[in-house]
C-alpha cells in the first residue's frame, strides 16, 4: 500500500506556533523525507465556513494568509499537493453518502466535538431558552466531511494533534463502516502525533490550554521580531515566583513549556552559556535564585532563531501573490482528480454507477424484452 499524508488547516487567520509545532514543522520534514509517496496539504475553508457562515470574508480573505505560511515554513508545491477544500466537489458528495454510515447519538459523544461547540459559544439544547446560537449542522458534522477528506485521497496517515484523536477515530469508524457494508474499498488512516509531548497542545501566551485566535493569545509566525518579544515578555509563569529568590514551579509555567518544545542543546551555548542542559536551568528556577526575565530572554532568542528565516521567505513569497494563486489552482486541480478516482470507486461500491455499469443495462433490457 502506498503511504499517502493529507493534513490541513482552517483559514480563520494566520498560523501560529501551536499550528507549527503541533503538526505544520513535523509537515516539512515528512515531505522532505522521502518516506511517503503522496503528501496532501488541505487548506479547509468549506470547513471554516461552519461556524463562520455569516463572514465569508474573512475566509476568503486568509486563504492567502494561510498559503503563504505554508509556503515560508517549507512546504513545496513540487513535493506536496497544496489545495483548497472547497474547490473539490467530490468531497461533498462523498460527506453525504458518510452521513448514513453514523448515528447523531455518535456525534454527540465525540469529546472533539462537544469541546469545540463550548468554545464557540453555541446552544447544544436549542430548547434550554439561552442566548446562544444553535449548533450548525455543517459544524455539527464535521467529522464526517473530514472523514471524506481523509479518505479522498487513501491517506494512510495524517499528523496531527492530539486534540484531533477523536476525529480521526470517528474516521476510522466510517471506513470500517463503509468496508463491511459496500466491500474493502477504503483505507483506514493512522493519527501521527508529534514526538515532543510539549508540542502535542501548546498553551497560549497566557495559560490557557490552548493556543487559540479567539482568545488572542497567539505568536504568529508572521509575527514582527518585536511582536513576538513583547509576547514573550508579557507570558504567564508562575504567579507565585514574585521575588528572583523565590522557588519556582516549572510545571504550568508557560515559559518552560515553550522550551520544552522548541528548545535543543545547541541554544545554551549560543544563547545562555551559564547553563549546560534545560534540565540545568529548570533545577536552578525550582530552587530560586533564577528571574523571569532571564529564562525569557533565553526563550526571545529561541523563537527569534527560529521564525527569522520564516518571515524572511514569507517576504519573498508576498511579492507574488499571483503565483501563489496559480499554485492553489494547479494543485486543486490535481486534488480534485485523486478526489475523483475515489469517488468512482465509492460508487461502484455502492453500486450507484448506473450508466457505467453494462451488465445491469443488458440485463434489465433482457428482462424486459421477455415480459
Amino acid at each position: 500500500m502506498k503511504k499517502i499524508i493529507l493534513t490541513g488547516d482552517r483559514p480563520t487567520g494566520r498560523l501560529h506556533l501551536g499550528h507549527y509545532v503541533g503538526s505544520l514543522k513535523r509537515r516539512v520534514e515528512l515531505q522532505n523525507s522521502g518516506e511517503f509517496d503522496k503528501v496532501f496539504i488541505m487548506i479547509a475553508d468549506a470547513q471554516a465556513l461552519t461556524d463562520n457562515a455569516d463572514n465569508p470574508e474573512k475566509i476568503r480573505q486568509n486563504i492567502i494568509e494561510v498559503a503563504l505560511d505554508y509556503l515560508s515554513c517549507g512546504l513545496d508545491p513540487e513535493k506536496s499537493t497544496i489545495f483548497i477544500q472547497s474547490q473539490i466537489a467530490e468531497l461533498c458528495e462523498l460527506s453525504f453518502y458518510y452521513m448514513n454510515l453514523v448515528t447523531v447519538q455518535r456525534l454527540q459523544r465525540n469529546p472533539t466535538v462537544k469541546q469545540e461547540i463550548l468554545l464557540r459559544g453555541f446552544a447544544e439544547n436549542n430548547d434550554a431558552g439561552e442566548n446562544k446560537p444553535g449548533i450548525p449542522v455543517g459544524f455539527f458534522t464535521y467529522p464526517i466531511s473530514q472523514a471524506s477528506d481523509i479518505t479522498a485521497f487513501r491517506a494512510t496517515t495524517v499528523p496531527a494533534g492530539e486534540d484531533q484523536e477523536p476525529m480521526i477515530e470517528q474516521t476510522r469508524e466510517i471506513v470500517r463502516k463503509f468496508n463491511s457494508v459496500y466491500g474493502e474499498t477504503l483505507v483506514e488512516p493512522e493519527i501521527l502525533l508529534p514526538d515532543n509531548c510539549a508540542c502535542q497542545r501548546l498553551p497560549g501566551t497566557d495559560g490557557k490550554a490552548k493556543m487559540s485566535k479567539s482568545l488572542g493569545n497567539c505568536i504568529y509566525l508572521s509575527d514582527t521580531a518585536e511582536d513576538v518579544k513583547k509576547k514573550v515578555m508579557s507570558m504567564y509563569t508562575d504567579p507565585g515566583h514574585i521575588r528572583v529568590e523565590d522557588p519556582g514551579k516549572v510545571e504550568g509555567n508557560t515559559v518552560f513549556t515553550y522550551l520544552d518544545a522548541f528548545c535543543r542543546p545547541e541554544h545554551f551555548q549560543a544563547f545562555l552559556p551559564d547553563y549546560a542542559s534545560l534540565d540545568e536551568l529548570k533545577d536552578h528556577y525550582r530552587r530560586g535564585g533564577l528571574g523571569d526575565m532571564k529564562v525569557k530572554k533565553f526563550l526571545n532568542s529561541i523563537l527569534q532563531e527560529e521564525l527569522g528565516p520564516i518571515r524572511e521567505r514569507r517576504k519573498v513569497f508576498e511579492q507574488d501573490i499571483e503565483g501563489v494563486y496559480r499554485m492553489l489552482e494547479e494543485g486543486s486541480e490535481a486534488a480534485r482528480k485523486v478526489a475523483g478516482e475515489t469517488l468512482a470507486d465509492v460508487r461502484r461500491a455502492m453500486r450507484i454507477n448506473y450508466f457505467d455499469d453494462k451488465e445491469l443495462i443488458e440485463s434489465q433490457a433482457l428482462k424486459f424484452r421477455k415480459e
